[in-house]
């Protein structure tokens, strides 16, 4: 919502009907809505809201009074907290902090007009695939309307947290608010029946008469086991089973029932099959002396911490160490943490009607389409629409998302042909893209053109390309050509020429017999080598056989023995 900024010059703390001084903030048609900025101070901010609604004012801005981490506005607890004006107010409200205020204030002063633009989506940090949260709750069911509300938020919200929970999207954790009785009330009536662990840990009395009903110690301790319960459940990995225990709780163990015990409550454990023994170790003695390590650390927990302020009031939500401030149902939550996701990180809970627009649907967002085969660079996201190639099919588009986007890589030319020109004519198939290329559309063989928009057909006959002998006869076709010769002549392609065929067959036989003949010489020049080598072998052979009983013409004779000198 955008408005201009409008400080009144009387009423500034917005506490008094703006009918008293004539002042109206309708705006005129075709103008800005106004947005009031009032002090804070002196009345209720529901007061406050109720005033500038009816004065016509389209939003209400209260600048704190003091520089302080922001607090929840909440519904005041007074005796007209049931006033039928509270559950009217329709208007966004919003408390901003006193330097914000004061910078508003001295650029109207000086006569600016002053935009403001309210968008709870930028509210919250968002610097991840994950969100994390906490609500502050308590297990008091007698605490009237608030409690009412707290309950009818986690059944209702119970089936988005475990989703958003069991795909790691969320890491959700629950706390309990308690404070300490002061010491020097230590054994008072009063620290006695609503502390536990000598008054370190207390609640308020559900019913708030010490003498009737379940007293505090007993919502402390059902708290305990509550907070025990989901570290027992965090540590089997399965954190969301606390949304079933609190919801199956206060239905089977309600304090109008007289059912607010420990042995209901192990009923429900037992029935999500976690161990009861190690939650009653969890939760210890509550009348030991001494400190209890869990609720020690959710009294820390409370402390404000960077941009979050003191958690004081119940419930309270913080997304992202940010506190909400909103209505507490399921719509308004679920909106708020889906915008603690990153953009195009966020889950498909996120993208559903109700939650979000989707502005692709109308005209593709303005990104890049390919309407041949619905392919386009517009993703969805919670805060609108981002252009982006997509990828489709294992093949990814490369291109800056607005104007082009073009397949890349292998498999691209199942995805559109790969952008490329592609064309069935006569029964075939015949395309520019080429497969294995990152990118690159190229005509066949037999067209020429860009390859993207067009590939025309090449007239080889025309343009003397092929067919071009004396004898030869050109007929062009779609993506080829057909070339034949007169007579009995033969065409042959990869000289482009024409032949006889009758000289063609002579050749051949002429090529055979010249093979055969060569062969038969061969082979008969073989054998006489072969003989030869054989016979000249044996004659060796025999010779050397020979020479050990007699002596050959070509040998001396050998002496038999050999005389020596002594």
């Amino acid at each position: 919502m955008v408005g201009v900024v409008v400080y009144p010059k009387s009423n500034v703390k917005s506490c008094k009907s703006f009918d008293e001084f004539g002042i109206s903030f309708k705006s005129k048609p075709g103008g800005l809505p106004t947005f009031l900025l009032v002090d804070r101070g002196d009345c209720y901010f529901t007061k406050k809201a109720w005033n500038a609604q009816n004065a016509g004012a389209a939003a209400i801005l209260v600048a704190d009074d003091k520089i302080e981490p922001l607090i929840t506005m909440d519904t005041p607890e007074e005796e007209n907290s049931s006033a039928e004006y509270l559950q009217n107010i329709t208007i966004p409200s919003a408390l901003i902090t006193k330097t914000l205020g004061d910078s508003l204030k001295k650029a109207l002063s000086n006569g600016d007009m002053v935009n403001v633009n309210l968008d709870w989506r930028e509210s919250l940090p968002h610097p991840d695939e994950r969100v994390e949260y906490e609500f502050w709750t308590n297990s008091n069911d007698e605490c009237g309307p608030k409690c009412d509300m707290q309950i009818d938020f986690v059944k209702s919200f119970k089936g988005p947290a475990q989703i958003l929970e069991q795909t790691g999207c969320t890491q959700f954790t629950p706390h309990y608010i308690t404070w300490y009785c002061p010491e020097a009330f230590i054994l008072s009536k009063q620290c006695k029946s609503q502390c536990i662990n000598h008054g370190r840990y207390c609640a308020p009395d559900p019913e708030q008469d010490f003498s009737r009903g379940y007293d505090g110690r007993d919502v402390v301790i059902q708290n305990l086991r509550q907070v025990c319960l989901f570290k027992v459940a965090n540590e089997s990995k399965k954190p969301w089973l606390w949304w079933d225990y609190v919801t199956d709780f206060a239905i089977r163990c309600p304090m109008k029932e007289k059912k607010y015990t420990k042995e209901c409550a192990n009923q429900v454990i037992e029935s999500l099959g976690l161990d009861v023994k190690k939650i009653d170790k969890c939760i210890g003695d509550p009348e030991a002396d001494e400190d209890n390590p869990v609720l020690k650390a959710e009294q820390d927990a409370q402390i404000g911490k960077d941009s979050r302020g003191d958690v004081t009031i119940l419930p309270t939500l913080v997304i992202n160490n940010r506190q909400y401030r909103g209505k507490l149902d399921k719509g308004a939550v679920l909106k708020a943490i889906c915008a603690g996701f990153e953009e195009t990180t966020e889950p498909a809970v996120c993208l559903s009607d109700g939650i979000e627009t989707n502005e692709c649907l109308e005209n593709y967002g303005g990104c890049w389409q390919d309407k041949a085969t619905n392919i386009s660079a517009c993703k969805d996201t919670f805060r609108g629409r981002v252009c982006e190639c997509p990828t489709v099919q294992g093949v990814r588009f490369v291109g800056d998302g607005y104007t082009h986007c073009e397949a890349s890589g292998a498999g691209r030319c199942a995805i559109n042909n790969g952008g490329c020109w592609k064309k069935t004519q006569d029964g075939k198939t015949f395309s520019a893209c080429i497969e294995g290329k990152s990118k690159a559309c190229r005509c066949p063989e037999g067209f020429k053109g860009d390859g993207v928009n067009s590939c025309e057909d090449v007239d080889e006959c025309k343009e003397k390309v092929a067919c071009q002998c004396p004898d030869c006869k050109c007929k062009n076709t779609y993506g080829s050509y057909e070339c034949s010769c007169s007579g009995d002549l033969l065409y042959m392609r990869e000289h482009d020429t024409c032949i006889s065929k009758k000289l063609t067959t002579e050749v051949s036989w002429s090529f055979l017999w010249v093979i055969f003949f060569g062969l038969a010489a061969a082979g008969v020049g073989g054998y006489a080598v072969y003989k030869y080598r054989i016979r000249t072998y044996m004659d060796s052979e025999i010779r050397a056989i020979m020479a050990q009983y007699m002596p050959l013409d070509n040998q001396g004779e050998l002496p038999n023995h050999q005389h020596a000198d002594i």
